[in-house]
């Protein structure tokens, strides 16, 4: 009943309440991004969606007009197509604001795993052992709160996996799950954790490299 009734009417609620709210900080930030960098205020990539299929994803623009149509993890230094305002709306996640319309329409869900990159055959192969992909990707998720891009492939699709399986038991352990990724995105937004430009695995990075600084 949660999953596939009241999880879609709160979807509704929720992204119709927070387009309206916050209506003017959109507008004010689809002209700072003009001013900063004239050509589209929108960004759409193709991602996929419930059950593998596609659909268009929408972002603040954040990137140059002149940066290559590649995935930002297959640029070499990233940074440098960033632009100034797109480095502020990327670290504070409000470039993510207009997947509040993909939410709206149903491609998406407030919470869920994070839809893929149309080229991330290895996320989405990873996620069918978890029967992730049945599930609409979210604004945010389980994996989101616990590690974002830090994290490697197979364990991102791990915490999927155990975020649908909540899901899937019942109302009120979904509901909480539910909560406990919004309030955890809130946190993690302010502290902007696990943004990392340029690809996957930076949690793994790290570690390597305090390995490596310990045997030196």
């Amino acid at each position: 009943m949660y999953r596939y009734v009241i999880k879609r009417f709160l979807d509704i609620l929720l992204s119709l309440l927070a387009i309206l709210l916050l209506s003017l900080p959109m507008l004010i930030i689809c002209l700072a991004i003009k001013i900063d960098d004239p050509g589209p205020v929108i960004f759409k990539q193709k991602r996929f969606g419930k059950g593998k299929t596609f659909f268009w994803l929408y972002k603040f623009r954040s990137m140059k007009v002149n940066t290559p149509d590649t995935p930002t993890h297959l640029l070499k230094n990233p940074e440098q197509y960033i632009s100034r305002v797109g480095g502020f709306l990327r670290k504070t996640s409000l470039d993510e604001l207009p997947q509040l319309f993909n939410i709206l329409s149903g491609k998406m869900s407030v919470v869920g795993p994070r839809p893929a990159l149309w080229n991330q055959d290895d996320l989405i192969a990873e996620r069918d052992k978890y029967g992730a992909n049945d599930l609409r990707p979210g604004l945010t998720g389980w994996a989101q709160i616990n590690g974002r891009d830090e994290l490697e492939i197979a364990v991102k699709a791990r915490l999927d996996g155990d975020y649908t399986t909540v899901i899937r038991k019942g109302r009120f352990r979904g509901v909480w799950m539910d909560i406990r990724c919004v309030l955890g995105t809130v946190f993690t937004v302010l502290r902007s954790d696990g943004v990392v430009e340029g690809g996957t695995g930076a949690m793994e990075d790290k570690e390597e490299h305090k390995k490596d600084a310990v045997l030196k």
